[in-house]
């Protein structure tokens, strides 16, 4: 009676049974947090948060994202400061641009304002009109450290040298 019952699992097709299929678990991940802002959509005022951004329409005032990603589309329209951790440009943006990370200004962007950033990335045919500090976050973070450190020292110096 063994024996058939054993020979009842081996002639079963089904991947259920055989112990040896491998089935992969699917996961779901969830969706990245991302709000959109529509292109027939105007807004005045400020603008703040913690989840990435996306500008198809138009914004006046404000953006300020420090820890996400803002992306102005090709129909966006921003008369706006913006300080965020990564801008990437494909419409509009009048106003200055500090990002911590990156800015990424496509083909088909245009930027007319100053940008502070740490990295810069300006396609073929992308219009840029303002100044561009590209800053060294290794660096800058290294100096503010000693000079925490050490707020009296440069000034020991300074008065020995200039006596």
């Amino acid at each position: 009676m063994l024996q058939s019952s054993d020979n009842s699992f081996l002639k079963s097709g089904s991947p259920a049974s055989n112990p040896n299929t491998f089935n992969p678990v699917k996961t779901v991940t969830a969706p990245i947090d991302q709000a959109t802002i529509g292109r027939t959509l105007v807004i005045k005022g400020e603008i703040s948060g913690s989840e990435a951004l996306y500008i198809d329409g138009r914004i006046e005032g404000k953006i300020n994202m420090p820890e996400s990603r803002v992306t102005i589309g090709r129909n966006g329209k921003v008369d706006a400061s913006i300080q965020a951790r990564e801008v990437v440009i494909m419409g509009k943006v009048n106003g200055n641009i500090e990002c911590s990370d990156r800015v990424d200004i496509r083909a088909e962007g245009s930027v007319s304002g100053d940008i502070s950033t740490a990295r810069i990335s300006v396609e073929d045919g992308a219009a840029l009109k303002g100044g561009i500090q590209v800053r060294s976050e290794g660096k800058q973070n290294h100096q503010q450290a000693q000079n925490q450190a050490k707020p009296e020292a440069p000034k020991a110096l300074a008065a020995t040298a200039s006596a």
